[in-house]
This record gives C-alpha cells, structure tokens and sequence, in this order.
C-alpha cells in the first residue's frame, strides 16, 4: 500500500505519526518527491520486508520504531528505534521486520 502526501511547507510533523501499521503489510507514503531526491516513510507489520534489491544511489534508512533487520551486501545490521544505516549505491539490500516497525528512507540521485 502506498500514499502520496501534501504536506504543506513550514508544517511541524512527527513522522512516526506520518505512517500507520496495518496487519500482514508495508505501508509507504511519501514525503518529499523531488529530482534531487526523496524522503519515504514506511511501515512494516512483523514478519514483513523487502526483498534483496539494490538502488542505483544512496539510501539512509532511519528507524523510527520498532526493530529491523537489514542486510546490506550480505552483511546483517539489527537496528532499533533512533538508529541508522546508509545502504551505498548499487549494494543489494533488503530489509525484514523483527518485530513492526518504521523507517524514514532518504534517497539521494545526484
């Protein structure tokens, strides 16, 4: 499930209050949509993730709540709540959710 956003500049937001859990899903809603780049929210109930795939550039991943495991290049990151990780370009990574959790992902195209 994915949801666009209008958002409009200068608002003050929570960003874990930005994305909701749902039962036996992924949910994603973006913030900010620009050619430089973008800013995603995401929600995974536990259990959930995202298979091995690579990005053609940097990503942060920021977790928000809750715990996740991250793979990068073959090589495990557990990370919880308050705690990052940059996936370098064109490295394959996927993601899986230990317990529900969520993450602000930041892409950079440039």
């Amino acid at each position: 499930m994915s949801e666009s956003t209008n958002i409009k500049p200068s608002s003050i937001l929570n960003l874990v209050d930005q994305v909701e859990y749902a039962d036996g899903s992924v949910v994603s809603r973006t913030i900010i949509d620009k050619k430089a780049g973008t800013l995603t929210l995401f929600s995974f109930d536990s259990g959930q993730g995202l298979s091995e795939h690579s990005a053609p550039f940097d990503a942060l991943v920021y977790i928000l709540d809750g715990e996740a495991e991250v793979i990068i290049s073959g090589k495990t990151y557990l990370l919880k709540k308050g705690e990052m990780v940059i996936m370098p370009a064109k490295a394959p990574h996927a993601l899986k959710a230990i317990r529900r959790f969520k993450m602000m992902l930041v892409m950079i195209r440039s």
